[in-house]
C-alpha cells in the first residue's frame, strides 16, 4: 500500500472539511469584538441567537423553512460553479421563478390540486431556467462576461416584478404592492403542525441528491465539471462547450427559479415587490462553504437558515440594531470567501 500517497489524500480530504466550517467560529468571534465595541453583551446576544434558532420544535422548524430556498439556489450555484460558471444571478432568477409560479396560481387557479401545484412548480423552475439560460446565451454568442449580465439581469427581474405588483398584477384594494393571494389549491401541504414546515424543505433535500448524482455519477456531470476545470481541453476533447455552459446554467437558474416557486406556494401565497431579503446572495456562500457540493449544501443552508432566524430573535430579545446583525452575517459570508481562496490557492501550489 502506498502509504505516502493515502497520507496525501487524507489530508487534502480533512482541509477540504475543516477549512471551510472554521470560517464560522472566527466570523462569530469578529462579530463578537463589534458587539463589544458597540457597548453589547456578545454573550446575551449569541445566547439569543442560539435561543431563536433551537429553543423548541417550532423555532428549530423556522431554521430549516428559511433553509429551503437557500438549499434551492445553493445546489443550483454549485452547479454552474463546477462548471466555472459564475452565477451571479440568482437572485434574479428566484424572482423570475416567483413571477411565473405567481402567474400559475393566480390565472389557473380553476385547475384540480393534483395539477395546480406540480404546474407551479414546473412553471417557476422554467422561468428561472430560462432567466439564467439567457445569460448563458449572451456568453456564449457574444462573449459577454456571465458576471456582468447576471448582475444586470438580477436589476431588470426586481424591476419588472416592481412593475408587476404594483401595476397589472396589483391586488383589487392596491393598498400595498403585492398580487393577490395564489389559489389555495396551489398552496403547498404542510407538516408537523403547529408549525409551518411543508414540503418543499423534502423537495430541496431530493433536489440536492438527484444534483450530486447528476455531476459526480453521470457522464452529463463529468462533462459540466470537464469544462470547468479546463474549457479548451475539453473542447479538444470533444465536448460542447457552449451547450454544457447553457446546461449549467439552466440547471442553476432552476434551482433558483423552483426556490421562488417554493416561496410562493408555502409561505407568502403571493408576490411581494421585494419577495426575496436576498436569498440569492446568500446562496453563493452557501455553495461556496462546502466546496460546492450539493450534498454539503444541505448542512450549509442549514447553518444560514441558523443565523436567519437566531438573528431575528437577537435583534428582538438582546435589542441588537440589525446593521450589527448584518454585520455579523457579512463576516461569515466574508470569512467564507476567505477560506475559499485559502483551500484553492493551496491545492494550486501542491499541484
Amino acid at each position: 500500500m502506498d502509504w505516502a500517497n493515502l497520507r496525501t489524500r487524507l489530508t487534502k480530504m480533512l482541509r477540504s472539511v475543516w477549512s471551510p466550517f472554521a470560517a464560522i467560529p472566527i466570523a462569530l468571534l469578529l462579530g463578537a469584538l463589534v458587539l463589544l465595541a458597540a457597548g453589547y453583551n456578545p454573550i446575551t446576544a449569541y445566547e439569543a441567537m442560539w435561543q431563536g434558532a433551537f429553543k423548541d420544535r417550532t423555532a428549530f422548524t423556522e431554521v430549516l423553512i428559511k433553509a429551503t430556498p437557500l438549499m434551492f439556489i445553493g445546489v443550483g450555484l454549485a452547479v454552474a460553479f463546477k462548471c466555472s460558471i459564475w452565477n451571479i444571478g440568482a437572485e434574479g432568477q428566484f424572482y423570475a421563478g416567483a413571477v411565473m409560479a405567481t402567474v400559475t396560481g393566480i390565472y389557473l387557479g380553476d385547475l384540480p390540486r393534483l395539477i395546480l401545484i406540480p404546474l407551479v412548480l414546473i412553471m417557476g423552475t422554467a422561468g428561472g431556467a430560462l432567466w439564467g439560460m439567457l445569460a448563458a446565451y449572451l456568453k456564449n454568442r457574444f462573449g459577454a462576461s456571465e458576471v456582468v449580465t447576471t448582475i444586470m439581469l438580477n436589476y431588470v427581474a426586481i424591476y419588472i416584478t416592481g412593475y408587476l405588483v404594483t401595476g397589472p398584477m396589483i391586488e383589487t384594494k392596491g393598498l400595498f404592492p403585492q398580487t393577490p393571494k395564489i389559489s389555495e389549491a396551489a398552496w403547498l401541504p404542510r407538516f408537523l403542525p403547529p408549525t409551518r414546515l411543508h414540503i418543499g424543505f423534502i423537495i430541496a433535500v431530493l433536489v440536492a441528491v438527484l444534483l450530486y448524482i447528476l455531476i459526480f455519477k453521470t457522464s452529463i456531470g463529468y462533462t459540466i465539471r470537464a469544462v470547468g476545470i479546463n474549457p479548451i481541453a475539453a473542447r479538444y476533447a470533444g465536448i460542447n462547450v457552449k451547450r454544457n455552459i447553457l446546461l449549467a446554467m439552466g440547471i442553476s437558474g432552476g434551482a433558483a427559479g423552483l426556490a421562488g416557486a417554493v416561496e410562493v406556494s408555502a409561505i407568502s401565497y403571493r408576490l411581494y415587490q421585494l419577495i426575496s431579503p436576498g436569498f440569492g446572495f446568500d446562496g453563493i456562500a452557501v455553495a461556496l462553504l462546502v466546496n460546492n457540493n450539493p450534498l454539503g449544501v444541505i448542512f450549509s443552508s442549514f447553518l444560514f437558515g441558523a443565523l436567519r432566524s437566531g438573528a431575528e430573535v437577537m435583534m428582538m430579545t438582546a435589542k441588537v440594531p440589525s446593521v450589527l446583525v448584518s454585520l455579523i452575517q457579512g463576516f461569515v459570508i466574508l470569512s467564507v470567501v476567505a477560506f475559499g481562496v485559502y483551500r484553492v490557492t493551496t491545492v494550486e501550489k501542491e499541484e
